[in-house]
């Protein structure tokens, strides 16, 4: 037997170790010395022999805690948390209409975001493009250094089958987008529904932080959702879980583009409610303008988003009774009307969702907006990615 065996698997034992350690920061973010000892389950002595090692390459640094922080007598503990120079994370959400993006350091702060228009109409090609130019001008304009760049997560609509594997086996449609991303910045490109990466964003920083179980509904141009279940983000078999949007209220009704009939997203996606307006004699001619006039409490508009709403928390009180959620987050625009939104949403759960059941289940706006989607990708980044940074 080789005498450089024991020293390979020593080693190959202590690298487990350090990626432990670093899985563990990057998705609890800043702990102290005693937290880590306590997640990663090694001893006092190993934990700290790697953090000191891990210093001295620049893999993490130490910070004060937080002022919130509760304190003890003597001198307060420092936090551990992985360095912020050590790199960087694009979060990319590609919707139909806009591109978004979001910036974040190995520290999980968010340091910068952008938006820019897609091209109504744009094929896979020109989506990319639309991608790449944001990401290059977002760097230009703040001065992040894309060198340090680590990983692209991309936030796509549709069924994306599994985020695990590589960008040449997602969907044909989607392939042009995430080779060239991933050809222009020499990094993996990792990809998501978008609407579940929302879900994963509100459940890492937002309306559900540290929630084991929840169901987030995406009401937009379209209508999407994700699930955490046992504190997991919920795929699928075939990448199609939280597909709430192509529940048929109506297997007669019209045809979706998904192939079925009478589809929640048909009825209430935004193109919907903007023909039921004009059919009700109140021309809005956008998204943006029709959140507008509701916000004006224009009396139709009105009408017509609180009965979608209605509809939508119909689909929510079938998949509470399956999931048994603690809380429904809400996002996309519509989420931002309130009341007029959340209440339908409420009665439907309330009177539909085993009403003798003895529970509260909690419905809440989404708290990071526009951005969840891109934030999201971040987050799958961060949970997701080998943990070792670039030294």
């Amino acid at each position: 037997m080789s005498t450089d065996k024991p020293a390979d698997a020593l080693r190959r034992l202590r690298r487990a170790h350090e990626d432990a350690v670093l899985a563990t920061l990057r998705s609890a973010g800043a702990l102290s010395r005693a937290q880590l000892v306590q997640q990663t389950g090694l001893s006092r002595t190993t934990l700290f022999a790697i953090i000191s090692d891990l210093m001295e390459r620049g893999a993490v640094v130490e910070i004060d805690a937080p002022a919130t922080e509760p304190r003890g007598r003597g001198r307060p503990a420092a936090l551990v948390a992985l360095n912020p120079d050590a790199g960087l994370f694009i979060g990319v959400d590609l919707g139909r209409r806009r591109v978004r993006l979001a910036v974040a350091n190995v520290a999980h702060e968010v340091i910068v975001t952008g938006m820019d228009d897609i091209p109504a109409g744009a094929g896979a090609e020109r989506q990319a493009e639309a991608a790449v130019r944001l990401i290059r001008r977002v760097g230009e304009e703040h001065g992040v250094r894309l060198s340090a760049l680590e990983a692209v997560g991309l936030g796509l609509f549709g069924i994306v089958d599994d985020p695990s594997l590589p960008a040449s086996t997602v969907p044909a449609r989607y392939a042009p987008i995430t080779r060239l991303i991933s050809e222009e910045f020499g990094v993996r490109v990792a990809v998501d529904n978008n609407a579940r990466l929302a879900a994963l964003a509100e459940n890492t920083w937002g309306a559900a932080r540290s929630v084991g179980d929840m169901v987030y509904a995406r009401w937009s141009v379209g209508v999407g959702g994700g699930f955490i279940v046992g504190g997991r983000l919920l795929r699928g078999a075939h990448g199609a879980a939280g597909e709430i949007g192509h529940v048929s209220l109506d297997p007669e009704g019209p045809e979706c583009h998904c192939g079925g009939r009478g589809c929640l997203e048909r009825r209430i996606g935004s193109p919907a409610l903007l023909e039921a307006c004009a059919a009700r004699g109140v021309a809005v001619s956008s998204l943006d303008e029709l959140i507008a006039a509701a916000q004006d409490r224009v009396p139709t508009v009105c009408s017509v988003i609180s009965d979608a709403a209605a509809d939508l928390g119909r689909i929510l009180a079938d998949t509470v009774i399956q999931l048994d959620p603690e809380r429904i987050v809400v996002g996309g625009e519509f989420a931002a009307l309130g009341s007029l939104v959340l209440d339908p949403i409420r009665a439907a759960i309330d009177r539909l969702a085993l009403p003798n059941a003895r529970r509260r289940i909690e419905v809440s706006p989404a708290d990071l907006g526009v951005n969840a989607s891109a934030m999201g990708a971040i987050a799958f980044l961060l949970n997701e990615e080998p943990a070792r940074p670039r030294l």
